[in-house]
């Protein structure tokens, strides 16, 4: 037994039931009833109206099967070297306290623009 389903609706067509529509470039609509037939005539939207299987499925209405959420990848941090620097001089910069860091930045500073006169 072959079902059709309603091109603006959604519901099924049973065997001797419904209508079918050619348009002009061969294209075949199938309707279960006047009422669908007359509002796809009047080009209206079928996600706008209540009782369509396209509207139900948009706003989520009736039983649908819960689906399983995707489960995002989280991301994992990964240190490593970098051009100049290896892990080790990272990890032991990184392990400083923030004073001893700024003074050391400070020196630095002071070292290169000794250099640069």
């Amino acid at each position: 037994m072959r079902v059709y389903e309603d091109s603006f609706s959604g519901q099924k067509i049973y065997p001797g039931k419904g209508k079918l529509y050619v348009r002009g470039d061969s294209k075949i609509f199938r309707f279960q009833n006047g009422k669908s037939e007359s509002l796809f005539l009047q080009r209206k939207n079928p996600r706008k109206i209540s009782w369509t299987v396209l509207y139900r499925r948009q706003h989520k209405k009736g039983i649908s099967e819960e689906v399983a959420k995707k489960r995002t990848r989280r991301t994992v941090k990964n240190q490593r070297a970098i051009v100049g620097a290896s892990l080790d001089v990272i990890k032991e910069r990184r392990s400083q306290r923030p004073e001893a860091r700024a003074a050391a930045r400070a020196a630095a500073i002071k070292e290169g623009k000794a250099k640069s006169r």
